[in-house]
């Protein structure tokens, strides 16, 4: 039995003058294992992606196009300016513009995204007298669907962080990494597996990517939509997901829409007439059932032509020109590389004399 005073008789290990040996490890050598680790996946996600078809390319962001807004009112106010959604942002060549020309025009284009934003941010802005080309894709003007509008924010509120986070990826990092693509991200990548179906779960296809990039926004199509048919037809699927679904609101909502857009555009171009800059109107080629959507959703007769007609300002859509038809677009919606060459020579002398006819007006 123990006596009561066993308790006061032990004696704490601290008493005793133990201490606890602590392991011994190499901090830097596990650092290194470390940063060895990094390297290893991040290459071996580099191989991955370029295996697929990728390559090193300039990501199409906010602060890339805020950068080429800006350009306007750093010196270049007198440039010809392309407002657009994606087709005039792939389809019209900067270099072959330039061969032309001798001017290379500043590319304001913005995928899903209606053209009346930036068409209204020009009219705004009295350093912009130059020349303007505006792009229609009827799904997309006429709806006023703005994806990109963010990118106009950035333009009017970058803060030195977000100029500065800009030039280190455009010249540090995108020109040298082909899986720096927001397409590629892995959360991205994970969300697009094809889990298994729920009942009543609707399963939507996000657009992939299509364009490959330069620094001042001049883009063409990826060269994967026009050489793999698979990815094509994937592309294809996802813009048929949108050709019949009901707009929001139901056909007299849509009819309002189409006519709200109409007068923005109106406005925006009466403002900058005023001004004496003259503005051409281009409604790029599409094809299959992207085109046949199009014109059962919205026809020509309701949208085109009374933009034209209320605008009062020239108009080029490709179904009036032989010249402008014809091209192969494997998505329907967009030109491969080459073809975008071909349509730029094709179309640039008809945008030059619908400038020259409104200019001699003035």
């Amino acid at each position: 039995m123990r006596s009561s005073t066993s308790s006061s008789e032990a004696a704490t290990a601290d008493e005793l003058g133990y201490q606890r040996p602590l392991p011994q490890h190499r901090g830097g050598m596990a650092l290194l294992i470390a940063l060895a680790l990094w390297v290893a996946g991040m290459a071996a996600w580099e191989i991955c992606w370029r295996n697929y078809g990728a390559e090193p390319a300039i990501r199409n962001s906010e602060g890339l196009w805020a950068a080429q807004r800006r350009r306007i009112n750093h010196g270049e106010g007198e440039a010809t300016v392309i407002a657009s959604s994606s087709r005039l942002l792939f389809d019209l060549q900067l270099p072959v513009w330039e061969s032309l020309t001798g001017e290379r025009p500043i590319q304001l284009g913005l995928e899903g995204t209606s053209a009346v934003p930036v068409l209204e941010n020009l009219a705004d802005d009295p350093d912009f007298n130059g020349r303007l080309i505006v792009g229609v894709s009827p799904n997309l003007f006429f709806s006023g669907f703005a994806y990109r509008k963010k990118a106009i924010e950035r333009f009017g509120k970058e803060t030195p962080a977000q100029w500065l986070g800009q030039q280190i990826s455009q010249h540090l990092l995108e020109p040298w990494l082909a899986f720096y693509e927001p397409d590629f991200a892995l959360f991205t990548v994970l969300e697009r597996q094809r889990w298994p179906e729920r009942e009543g779960v609707p399963v939507r296809l996000d657009v992939r990517k299509l364009s490959v990039m330069s620094s001042d926004r001049n883009a063409r199509l990826w060269s994967k939509v026009e050489n793999d048919p698979d990815y094509a037809a994937l592309a294809r699927r996802i813009w048929a997901q949108g050709f019949d679904r009901p707009p929001p609101g139901g056909p007299e909502a849509a009819r309002r829409n189409v006519e709200a857009q109409i007068d923005r555009a109106v406005a925006a171009v009466t403002r900058l007439r005023a001004r004496g800059v003259p503005v051409v109107f281009v409604r790029a080629p599409s094809d299959g059932e992207f085109l046949a959507s199009e014109e059962r959703n919205l026809p020509r007769a309701q949208t085109w032509d009374e933009l034209i007609r209320r605008s009062g300002v020239p108009g080029i859509h490709f179904q009036d020109y032989p010249e402008l038809q014809g091209y192969r677009l494997p998505e329907w919606s967009h030109m491969t590389g080459a073809e975008a060459d071909r349509f730029t020579a094709a179309i640039q002398p008809l945008i030059e004399a619908a400038f020259v006819r409104q200019e001699q007006g003035d």
